[in-house]
C-alpha cells in the first residue's frame, strides 16, 4: 500500500552530473515552453492523458487523477477534452468507475482512447490496483468497459504500438512493484505477456516508445535491505532499452544504457516520438512522494524544467532546453502537430495545477 510506504535515500544510488555531486543540469537558455490560452475546468494532477481526433478536430484529454484538496477523497473520475483549435476545454461525463483513481494510463490506438486501471484509495488509506480497462470514443463520449488486465498495476507506463498493441511495463501491484510487460491487443480484446522487464521493478517510472524501440527510464524501486526493520524505497536511476521484434511483438531484446545527466525523476512527462527517433521526457519531482507531493521521507518533491530525449539513431541522450514553469505528478506527454502538451500536475508548492503548458523543439 503506498500511503503506508517510506522512502530513503540510498547514496549508493545518487547520480553524478559533470562530476559535482547531488547537482541537476539545468539548460540556461531561454525557456522553450509557454502557458497555453486555455486551462482544465479544474486542477487534476496524476491525470491520464491522451490526444486524439474528436469531432472538432485534434483535442487533449484528461481522465481521472487527483484534485486540489490531495486528500483520500480526492480521488477523481472526472474527464476533460480540450479542442486545440478553439483553446477551450470543457468536463466531459465521468469515467464510468465506483471511486477515483490515481495512477491510471491513456492511450489512444486507433482513434479510440484506452484507459488503464490506476488505485482507489479508501477512507483507511487502503490502497488497492485496480483492473479495468476502459474505451473512451471522443465522437460521441461514450465508453465501454473490455478485458480487464491480467495482473492489475498502476503507475505503470504504458505505449501504444503499431497502432494496434498497448504495452504496460513495470508498475506497482497491490503490495509491491513487478517486473511483468502485459501486452493488450486492441484488435482482439486479448492479453498476452511480452519479454519481462529484466531492470528493477518500478513504479513511478517514464518512458515511450519510438517506432520499434523503448526507453523505459527511472521509477522508485524496494531497497534491497531493511532500514530498522522496515521495508524502505529508492530511486532508480537506471535507463534500459527494448528492441521489439518486427515479426513478434511479445519479443523484446532489452538492455541497460546509459543513464540520463542530473538526478533521477519521479512521474516524468513523457512519449515516443516516431518522426524524430526519439523517447522524450520533461519535468518530473526530485523525491519519490505519496499522491500529495510529500515525500515518503517528509520532505516536500520539487519539480524540475529539464526537457530532455533519448536519442535512439544515436543511443545517446540530448538536452532540448526547459520549462518555463517546473512541474511534476504527470502520467504521460501528448504531441498534436509541432507542440507537445503537459496537461495538470503539480508545482514547486505542491499545489495541484490546472494549467496546460505546451513546447516545440527545434530540430
Amino acid at each position: 500500500m503506498k500511503s503506508q510506504r517510506s522512502y530513503v535515500n540510498f547514496g549508493a544510488l545518487a547520480l553524478f552530473c559533470l562530476g559535482v555531486a547531488g547537482c541537476e543540469q539545468t539548460p540556461k537558455e531561454d525557456p522553450v515552453s509557454v502557458t497555453a490560452e486555455f486551462e482544465l475546468p479544474e486542477p487534476i494532477a496524476n491525470n491520464a492523458v491522451a490526444v486524439a481526433d474528436g469531432p472538432d478536430g485534434p483535442t487533449l484529454y484528461s481522465f481521472n487523477g487527483l484534485k486540489s484538496g490531495k486528500q483520500w477523497s480526492d480521488a477523481s473520475k472526472s474527464a476533460f477534452a480540450c479542442v486545440i483549435a478553439s483553446e477551450s476545454c470543457s468536463a466531459l461525463p465521468d469515467v464510468p468507475i465506483p471511486e477515483g483513481r490515481l495512477a491510471s494510463a491513456a492511450v489512444t490506438v486507433a482513434g479510440k482512447i484506452y484507459i488503464f486501471g490506476g488505485y482507489s484509495v479508501a477512507e483507511d488509506g487502503e490502497e488497492a490496483s485496480t483492473p479495468e480497462v476502459i474505451v473512451f470514443d471522443p465522437q460521441d463520449n461514450s465508453y465501454t468497459r473490455v478485458s480487464d488486465m491480467p495482473l492489475p498495476v498502476d503507475d505503470m507506463v504504458a505505449l501504444p504500438y503499431r497502432n494496434r498493441y498497448i504495452y504496460l511495463i513495470s508498475g506497482w501491484h497491490d503490495e509491491g512493484n513487478v517486473n511483468t510487460v502485459q501486452l493488450y491487443d486492441t484488435q482482439f480484446d486479448t492479453w498476452s505477456e511480452a519479454s519481462e522487464f529484466p531492470g528493477t521493478a518500478v513504479f513511478g517510472h517514464a518512458g515511450g516508445l519510438s517506432n520499434n524501440s523503448i526507453i523505459i527510464a527511472d521509477g522508485v524501486a524496494v531497497a534491497p535491505d531493511l532500514v530498522n526493520g522496515k521495508r524502505k524505497f529508492v530511486e532508480a536511476p537506471f535507463v534500459w532499452r527494448g528492441d521489439i521484434n518486427p515479426g513478434n511483438p511479445e519479443l523484446i531484446d532489452w538492455k541497460p544504457v546509459e543513464a540520463h545527466p542530473g538526478t533521477p525523476r519521479y512521474r516524468m512527462a513523457a512519449m515516443g516520438d516516431n518522426s524524430r527517433g526519439q523517447v522524450i521526457f520533461a519535468g518530473g519531482g526530485d523525491n519519490p512522494y505519496n499522491y500529495d507531493g510529500i515525500g515518503y521521507d517528509g520532505v516536500p518533491a520539487k519539480p524540475a524544467g529539464r526537457i530532455f530525449a533519448y536519442d535512439l539513431k544515436s543511443d545517446g541522450w540530448q538536452e532540448l532546453g526547459r520549462l518555463a514553469e517546473p512541474s511534476m505528478d504527470h502520467r504521460s506527454l501528448v504531441k498534436s502537430g509541432s507542440d507537445y502538451y503537459i496537461l495538470g500536475g503539480m508545482d514547486s508548492e505542491q499545489n495541484v495545477l490546472s494549467r496546460i503548458m505546451k513546447f516545440r523543439i527545434a530540430e
